[in-house]
């Protein structure tokens, strides 16, 4: 079994009467460091794969802000004819959607990021993506050619859910290879900054739209703009990306992969990077698992917050469209001042205790915050939307660095692409449609705050399930650190001792 101690195996009574032994298959299982075994990174190719990588997920979140932020418009011109719940039905639908097909998506990009590199299938996942968006900008309306409209709307969302299940898990990866250990959790932390930005971007433009063209301009052609703009911003996304080189820690193991090839030295299926669907079911279904609940728990609070809130204050609460943005978007201009800080903090302090802080924030506050969202009060709706996003911002900070520690290198790809984008698909795009349904069914608008809490229990009992990962090398890949000097202590306190 790899990675467990080999004295935890075997009989007590034999490491007694054989100690030599067992110390030098002990040894040889978890050899000494050398200086060439430590990676020195490279400051500026760190900060090119952050904002790749950052600059794809601020892609991929502001196709789903603008969806979100726009679901009213996009059912008048997709799905005109019913009432105006049943078209916001229809339209988070259709959101829904394209999360199904996201595991297919996880479960083809994955493995290929970790057989043929992460570069190679991130620069795929950003030109699918912005293709998507670009052309559901240049979609006729229903009242134009009929049922094809909604028909290809749902086309080219199936295409981006394809693309973004090997966008996350790959961006992630991305990262947390390229950062040293001790900062893995600050630099993880802009790819979720990239997340805010892209909310920001599609908050910000919604908010434009509508005050300069009113609902019938923006009904009639304004919805396009946003995305049209897809087109440029994947263009520049898919230049960085194919500017970037491979991480150290993938091409390390495929140097490791060549020479045990080569000599046919060890079995092939256990240190090739293939990332097969077998492998990752049957050998790493634990961490899977606990991906599955964290990020469940994660998503629901997430989409709730800042995908399905300005809806929720419009169409529940009777709140201005326009002004129910403006708040959301002060408060996640807010947690984009913070969210670097939290990343340093985990950093320090551990992935442990951020979750933690974040999960029992919705877990207590969640019920306490909506019941002053639901008064009206545009200073009660602050505080509450502060209380929220002040938990949400703890997670967004942290869970980059935190996903990607649960996989060993030669399956992190696909392992947490497949772990992520099946607990999304199931919990997080579905959240808008749930929600809408639960307060149609339930009768009462704190249905949001119910459902946050139920997710937040999942999410504290995941937490508590996990290993702490901060300052640690990343398991299948050698140390990281950020200067030879670090290097070389690291490689002396690892030096073995003479015996005398």
């Amino acid at each position: 079994m790899a990675g467990q101690d080999y004295e935890e195996m075997a009989d007590p009574a034999a490491v007694r009467r054989h100690p030599t032994l067992f110390r030098t298959i002990k040894q040889r299982r978890n050899p000494r460091l050398r200086r060439s075994d430590i990676t020195v990174t490279d400051d500026a190719a760190v900060k090119r794969a952050v904002k790749a990588a950052a600059l794809g997920n601020a892609m991929e979140w502001y196709d789903f802000g603008i969806y979100s932020y726009m679901a009213g418009t996009i059912g008048k011109v997709f799905f005109p004819g019913g009432s105006g719940t049943t078209q916001l039905l229809l339209t988070f639908a259709t959101f829904a959607i394209s999360f199904l097909v996201r595991p297919l998506g996880s479960v083809i990009l994955g493995p290929l990021g970790d057989k043929l590199g992460r570069q190679r299938v991130l620069a795929l996942t950003m030109l699918m993506m912005a293709f998507g968006t670009f052309f559901i900008g240049v979609l006729p309306s229903y009242d134009a050619i009929g049922l094809w409209a909604p028909a290809l709307l749902i086309l080219l969302r199936l295409v981006q859910g394809f693309s973004t299940g090997g966008e996350y898990g790959g961006a992630s990866t991305f990262i947390a290879e390229y950062a040293p250990d001790k900062r893995r959790g600050f630099f993880g932390s802009f790819l979720e900054f990239g997340t805010l930005a892209g909310y920001v971007g599609a908050a910000g433009l919604v908010t434009l739209l509508t005050v300069t063209l009113g609902d019938s301009g923006l009904q009639g052609w304004g919805w396009r703009l946003p995305y049209l703009l897809a087109g440029p911003l994947g263009l520049i996304g898919l230049y960085l990306r194919l500017k970037l080189d491979e991480t150290p820690a993938f091409q390390k193991l495929s140097a490791e992969n060549v020479r045990v090839r080569a000599s046919e030295a060890a079995d092939t299926v256990e240190t090739t990077a293939k990332g097969d669907l077998r492998k990752i079911f049957s050998n790493y279904w634990r961490p899977l698992v606990l991906c599955v609940a964290l990020v469940a728990a994660y998503n629901i609070t997430d989409y709730m917050l800042l995908s399905y809130m300005p809806t929720y204050l419009s169409d529940e609460l009777g709140y201005g469209t326009t002004h129910g943005l403006l708040i959301l978007l002060g408060v996640m201009v807010a947690m984009m001042l913070l969210i670097n800080q939290i990343g340093r903090l985990n950093d320090r302090y551990g992935r442990k205790p951020l979750l933690l802080g974040g999960m029992l924030g919705f877990l207590v506050l969640s019920i306490p915050a909506f019941l002053m969202i639901r008064e009206g009060n545009i200073f009660l709706i602050i505080i509450g939307l502060a209380m929220l996003g002040l938990s949400l911002v703890c997670l967004l900070g942290t869970m980059s660095a935190a996903l990607p520690a649960l996989f060993p290198t030669q399956v992190r790809y696909g392992g947490l692409s497949i772990g992520y984008n099946v607990s999304t698909s199931i919990f997080g795009g579905t959240t808008p449609l749930v929600i809408t349904a639960l307060i149609d069914v339930g009768g009462t608008n704190l249905m949001p705050a119910y459902y946050a809490t139920a997710a937040a229990i999942v999410g504290v009992i995941a937490v508590l399930c996990m290993k702490e990962t901060a300052q640690q090398p990343l398991e299948g890949s050698p140390p990281s650190v950020a200067t030879p000097e670090e290097a070389a202590e690291l490689a002396h306190e690892q030096a073995q001792e003479p015996r005398f």
